[in-house]
């Protein structure tokens, strides 16, 4: 893997990476005095295939904004930018973003001569529902199942369908004692609509060739993801790590001759100095 070049995915890269790191750092589950918004910058690593199930794959070193918001019905926290709906200690329900990376083809050999890959935001609700917590809640397992509507970046915006991934959740807060580390645990399934698999596994039978037939991916079954995340809050700075792991056997888009490997990973790590905070505090769980 190689260091990406500036021009490369300069717009969009910040963001994804955020999203990276930010949607899967677990959550810690005690109230505590917190300040109402923080903000901070660092430096951040990610490493991951061009999309699930290249055979080629980059990693990215970036600048990595930290910003939390711990309002009533907005927060910018662990789960990325969203709007809280309903909150209750049992069920809360989220509105909750995501985002992909675009794809040049010719840096993808399996979509050589195809077009490009458009970035993607995605944005849907996401229910969460409280399972089990253990008598000091520093442990805490929680189902969360967000529905998500991508719709590409460039250009003039245009849906590409979604996908829905009810997941399974545990978080650990202060393993290793106090102040100690957050340790998150997460896997479930992976279901996508036709037009989203058909976006990263389809083959028009304009750009079909000897080795790479013609293909119309289907609706259904696209993986199954686990996801392993560390991360600890000291004083001045925040640092956190992840590594996610994707099994792509039995995907209703198996046959794609664009799915090149069936266990995908990526990985990274971040730290951010914590530069301003408000004085206002409030009680938070993050």
């Amino acid at each position: 893997m190689r260091a990406v070049e500036k021009s490369r995915h300069c717009e969009t890269l910040p963001c994804a990476v955020l999203l990276a790191l930010s949607l899967i750092l677990p959550r810690c589950t005690l109230a505590d005095s917190r300040p109402l918004w923080e903000w901070g910058v660092g430096p951040s690593v990610v490493a991951f295939n061009d999309y699930p199930g290249a055979a080629s794959s980059h990693r990215y070193f970036l600048p990595l904004p930290y910003i939390r918001y711990r309002g009533t019905f907005l927060r910018a926290d662990r789960e990325g930018l969203r709007g809280i709906l309903l909150d209750t200690p049992r069920v809360a329900l989220n509105v909750s973003l995501g985002a992909s990376v675009p794809v040049r083809s010719r840096d993808a050999a399996a979509r050589t001569g195809m077009p490009d890959l458009e970035a993607l935001l995605e944005v849907g609700p996401m229910l969460a529902v409280h399972l089990w917590s253990n008598e000091s809640r520093r442990c805490q397992l929680d189902v969360r199942v967000p529905a998500r509507l991508a719709v590409t970046v460039s250009g003039a915006p245009h849906d590409v369908g979604g996908y829905l991934a009810p997941q399974l959740n545990l978080d650990v807060r202060r393993v290793g004692g106090t102040p100690g580390w957050n340790l998150g645990l997460l896997a479930g399934p992976l279901f996508a609509s036709q037009r989203y698999n058909q976006h990263f596994y389809s083959v028009a039978a304009a750009y079909a060739t000897a080795a790479r037939p013609a293909y119309r991916a289907a609706a259904g079954y696209a993986g199954s993801e686990v996801i392993v995340a560390l991360s600890k809050r000291f004083p001045g700075f925040w640092v956190g790590g992840f590594v996610r792991y994707l099994n792509l056997e039995s995907t209703v888009f198996a046959d794609s001759p664009l799915l090149q490997r069936r266990h995908d990973l990526a990985a990274g790590v971040g730290l951010a100095w914590i530069i301003g905070r408000s004085a206002r505090r409030v009680e938070s769980e993050e």
